[in-house]
């Protein structure tokens, strides 16, 4: 006998290949049954799922009752599950099935709320997290259906042994009941027909009263073997109970299959060893001599004592019902089935009489005329699914059927004129229906109009007649002839499904039983052995009828040509040259021509000689005239077309694919070659012009005299237009710096303008401008686009100038174009310092007010840029520079030169400082960063403006009204005047220790193209505090800024009208209004819409 091991692994590889083969519900059911009964623990029965882990974490309670709850709901979680694997291991998958959603709510209640659910779905395939649920991976097109399906089954059977364990009918609870202990305290379940026996019912059973004689577990005739026993003493009584109510609680677990096996149904009762043996068991257990005395009781029929079972139960409990196919008793709250799973088809009611049999209707298959159980959903043949009716009504008591009239009444089904058979679907009604059951299709004579008869008689509605009682008719001829129908199709199904699995399709199923004949020969095995012979002998029948008709031929051109010769010599042997014209056929175009000929031997070979011809002409129309090479390769590749053409043009493919796979270089394209027509489809085959038009005019382009254009760039110029005058100004474009003629190819341009240069020039203007020139200077070297002062435009201008220069620059001069980009974005950066001694940039990241130079390692301040002192420290600037003008002589000695000075020149783009004066000219350019701007309102200096409705052109920079580029053309007296209305303190006198007569202001001058930094050195004049007129002014205008004063209450009425007109202000004159009016409204309009400069200077 195997040992329980292998039994596992037979049982779990049949109930696996059923599975995931399409098997049958009743066949995967039973192989669950047999897993869940062997006596394993699930740590050995289990191989996939972590069953014993999933049933400790999944039950819960303090006893037996709430562990059984938990495990109701850890079981309804499985059963999900379970359908998950079946819709995987389903040949018809769901359209979703790649994902299972997280927001499903059964999905959430079921299987999101038991621990482990989701390493099950993982173990199917669902391995890939997304954001709303699992699915498998994009690579994975199918699923692993062996693997699904052994986890499937495991699903399924540990769920059948919760079941079994909850209704405590599980043959092994140990198992369990050593994971959870609660469950070994049997005080109350979840199943109410339970029957717990005490000592004190045990020992009174002397009574025999019937009401503590009945158990549910003991069928009615285990109480007369009780009865029998009750003469002996009340130890032996007890002992003989218990042994009984030990056999028949084991055996009521699982009442149909056998004990030792699990798999087969009970036929014989052992009432010495307790147990349900079936056959094989038996002959095999009780063939030992020892065993061979045991009392044993054959079973005739397992549902009679299913039936008897039901009946006690429902005599005790009215929460069961008994299922009509199977004989399963199930709980009250089950719809389907356990066993069967068919649907319950009667109400339980505990007062019901349930000895009577319940009424079991069918229905018939509107597609196939197939009678099925009244519990299919499905059609046992075609599954086609049954139309949604009414369900039946089981009455309680069999309905009382009224006598039958003795004579037919118009209407009744025994009457022989009420029916009519449809000749569409011959399927047999009943009128008054003038619409055919089965196929819905209209009769096709009228109806007949029903007789008009009159009321019926109070007392009988049909008079009897006095005529002999009608004899039983035979079956009725369409109902023989649907049945026969219906088992042909049956077996026509089956043998086609059989064929299927073998590679056999249902065409040369059917046909093949056609041509056999007999229904006991399998189609499959016909086509093996006896289809190749009648495939050779199709072949031979078409080159015999090819050969004749050639005889024939030759014969008739014979006695054309001469009509003196006698009968024998037209009848002479074919010439052999004839012979190789006879039609040799392929034995899938022999197969092909039997399948459309239905299996007629002759007509198939007249079908194949057919096709042949009618493929020989087709190939014929397309060029190919040898008939008999036609022939060959027709039965070469089975009579395909393709494939006979495929055949027929590789030798003349040939050396065009020894033309294309040789590691011969190109010939080139000889433009003088005299075929033009040649030349014309080489330009068009290797250049891949766009018409034959393009390929003569880039011909007729290269074959001018005085033409000294390269192919290349003709085929690139005619790709692009077909213009011939537009072609020769882009094959001749002249560069505007060496004034060479090159194509449009070999011309480089910027994005910011329309300027074209040569490769050459290109490339050694900007080499010269990154090597000895600033980054602000590589522009276009023949208009000098764009304006680098744009920060928006100089971003984009360098990003795109990046890329050109990186095909065209040498690798080191690319990599110091790259250095100045990185510097000129890290002078950007606020913490980006200049040191006052050496003129060294870097980055600065510390809190302190004292920075050491990298450079020069001298120090200076990092807010005011000032050399560094030791004075400075623990002081602010304000407060620094408050004590350098009060104590330190030189400081004194320089006077409002060194102020000046001191508020020298910032670059607001790279903050540089200058200890320049703002002085003369007031477009400033940055030696650091190249920057231009206005040194009195630091505004950009540009030659695009910015600004709307800008009329100026050229380099220019718009300036606000308190800028020194506009008041420096005032008078002293009137800047000081400005001052004293604003009660701000200025300076008229030198202070005591400075050089009078010459300024000493340090400027920025230009000399001979130099600008170097000296002082000013023109004559004081006397109230100017020791400084030149243009440096006071300087000053005061300085102090101006420092206080943010608007000068506009000083404006004479002309520059009040220029301020309105230069800064788009309305000055139109109101009627009736007069001067002082009107300006004073112009002033007070232009002061509220127009701010002063945010970009001027105000340091204090």
């Amino acid at each position: 006998m195997p040992s329980l091991s292998e039994q596992l692994q037979e049982v779990r590889s049949r109930a696996e290949v059923c599975l995931y083969s399409g098997g049958r519900v009743v066949e995967v059911r039973t192989g669950v049954m047999a897993m869940a009964n062997l006596p394993l623990p699930p740590y050995s029965k289990y191989h996939h799922i972590a069953a014993e882990t999933m049933v400790i974490e999944n039950s819960f309670g303090s006893n037996r009752k709430e562990t059984l709850v938990s495990l109701q709901r850890f079981s309804t979680a499985l059963n999900i599950l379970e359908k998950y694997g079946c819709n995987l291991t389903n040949p018809n998958r769901p359209k979703y099935w790649r994902t299972v959603k997280h927001n499903n709510p059964v999905f959430r209640a079921t299987v999101d709320a038991i621990q482990g659910g989701r390493a099950v779905l993982c173990l199917y395939g669902y391995s890939n997290q997304q954001p709303d649920g699992l699915s498998f991976p994009d690579d994975v097109t199918d699923p692993d259906v062996g693997r699904v399906a052994a986890v499937t089954l495991e699903v399924m059977s540990l769920r059948m042994e919760l079941e079994m364990l909850i209704k405590e009918a599980h043959p092994h609870p140990e198992f369990y009941e050593r994971i959870i202990p609660t469950l070994r305290h049997k005080d109350v379940g979840l199943n109410t027909d339970a029957v717990v026996y005490h000592a004190s019912s045990i020992s009174s059973t002397s009574c025999h009263s019937d009401s503590q004689t009945k158990s549910l577990a003991f069928p009615l005739h285990h109480h007369s073997a009780r009865e029998s026993s009750h003469g002996r003493s009340l130890s032996s009584n007890h002992q003989s109970l218990r042994s009984i109510q030990v056999f028949f609680t084991s055996s009521n677990k699982h009442p149909e299959n056998c004990t030792i096996c699990g798999i087969f149904r009970i036929s014989v009762h052992c009432f010495t060893c307790h147990q349900g043996l079936c056959s094989e068991c038996d002959r095999l257990y009780h063939s030992y001599p020892e065993r061979a005395s045991h009392r044993r009781t054959a079973v005739t029929s397992s549902s009679s004592r299913s039936s008897s079972i039901s009946k006690n139960r429902n005599s005790h409990s009215s929460s069961a019902w008994h299922c009509p196919h199977c004989t399963k008793v199930n709980f009250i709250q089950d719809v389907l089935c356990e066993d069967c799973e068919h649907p319950r088809l009667e109400s339980v009611s505990s007062t019901a009489d349930e000895s009577q049999p319940a009424t079991i209707t069918e229905w018939q298959c509107k597609s196939c005329t197939m009678l099925n159980a009244a519990s299919s959903i499905l059609c046992e043949v075609c599954e086609r699914p049954r139309l949604a009716t009414r369900p039946p009504v089981t009455p309680s008591h069999p309905p009382i059927t009224p006598p039958r009239p003795p004579a037919p009444v118009l209407g009744m089904p025994g009457d022989p004129d009420s029916q009519w058979v449809c000749q569409f679907c011959t399927y047999l009604n009943y009128s008054p229906a003038i619409v055919c059951d089965m196929c819905d299709l209209a009769r096709p004579e009228p109806a007949p109009l029903p007789v008009k008869l009159r009321p019926p008689s109070p007392v009988r509605r049909v008079p009897a007649l006095p005529i002999k009682p009608k004899e039983p008719t035979p079956e009725d001829l369409n109902s023989w002839r649907q049945r026969l129908m219906k088992e042909e199709g049956l077996k026509l199904i089956q043998l086609i499904r059989d064929g299927e699995k073998k590679g056999v399709g249902p065409e040369e199923v059917y046909t093949s039983m056609r041509v056999a004949g007999d229904g006991n020969i399998l189609p499959c095995k016909w086509l093996k052995t006896e289809l190749p012979l009648l495939l050779d002998h199709i072949r031979m029948f078409v080159a015999t009828s090819s050969l004749q008709s050639i005889s024939d031929k030759t014969a008739a051109e014979h006695t054309n040509r001469s009509c003196d010769s006698s009968a024998e010599d037209s009848g002479k042997e074919v010439d052999p040259t004839e012979t190789e014209r006879v039609i040799q056929l392929s034995r899938a175009e022999a197969k092909q021509a039997w399948l459309t000929a239905g299996g007629d031997t002759e007509r198939s070979a007249r079908q194949a000689l057919r096709d042949r011809l009618a493929k020989v002409k087709e190939l014929w129309s397309l060029g190919f005239n040898d008939e008999a090479h036609c022939h060959e390769v027709l039965r070469q590749s089975g009579g395909e077309v393709r494939g006979a053409l495929a055949l027929l043009q590789r030798p003349l493919l040939e050396p065009f694919h020894e033309h294309i796979w040789s590691d011969k270089p190109e010939p080139p394209v000889d433009i003088h070659h005299p075929d033009k027509q040649r030349i014309c489809r080489r330009l068009l085959a290797v250049y891949d012009l766009p018409s034959w038009g393009r390929c003569e005019l880039a011909l007729s382009l290269l074959l001018e005299h005085s033409a000294p254009y390269s192919l290349e760039d003709v085929v690139q110029a005619v790709r692009e237009s077909h213009d011939r005058e537009f072609i020769k100004r882009v094959l001749a474009k002249e560069c505007p710096i060496c004034l060479s003629v090159f194509p449009h190819s070999k011309m480089q341009s910027l994005t910011s303008c329309q300027c074209s240069v040569c490769c050459g020039c290109f490339q050694q203007h900007f080499t010269i401008a990154v090597r000895d020139k600033h980054i602000r200077d590589m522009v276009c070297p023949v208009c000098w686009e764009p304006d680098i002062n744009d920060p928006e435009h100089l971003n984009s201008y360098f990003s795109t100038l990046d890329i050109q220069l990186r095909e065209c620059l040498e690798p080191e001069v690319y990599e110091l174009f790259h250095k100045k980009l990185t510097e000129q974005a890290l002078i950007k950066d606020p913490k980006f310092l200049w040191c006052c001694h050496c003129s060294y940039g870097f980055i600065y990241d510390g809190d302190q007010l004292k920075v050491t130079c990298f450079q020069c390692r001298n120090s200076f301040c990092a807010q005011c840029k000032k050399p560094w002192e030791s004075q400075h420290a623990g002081l602010s600037c304000e407060q620094y520079q408050s004590w350098k003008r009060e104590n330190d002589p030189e400081y004194q000695r320089q006077g409002l030169a060194g102020y000046l000075r001191d508020n020298g020149i910032t670059c607001p783009n790279c903050r540089f400082q200058y200890a320049l004066s703002k002085g003369g000219c007031m477009h400033f350019c940055c030696s650091q960063c190249r920057y231009q701007f206005c040194s009195g309102c630091n505004n950009p200096f540009h030659t695009t403006c910015a600004v709307d409705e800008c009329s100026v052109s050229g380099l220019h920079a718009h300036h606000p009204r308190d800028c020194l580029f506009y008041l420096r053309d005032w008078e002293p007296s009137r800047l000081q005047a400005l001052l004293q209305n604003k009660g701000v303190a200025f300076n008229t006198d030198p202070p005591p220790g400075t050089q009078t007569g010459l300024c000493g202001v340090i400027e920025q001058k230009d000399e001979g193209g130099q600008q170097p930094d000296s002082a000013c050195g023109a004559q004081t004049q006397p109230g100017h505090a020791g400084l030149c007129e243009k440096h006071y002014r300087e000053y005061l205008v300085s102090l101006i800024n420092s206080h943010s004063i608007d000068p506009a209450p000083l404006y004479s009425s002309n520059e009040l009208l220029l301020a309105c007109r230069r800064y788009k202000v309305e000055d139109t004159h109101r009627d009736g209004e007069d001067g002082f009016t009107y300006y004073s409204r112009l002033l007070e309009k232009l002061m509220d819409e127009v701010p002063l400069g945010d970009k001027v200077p105000r340091k204090k």
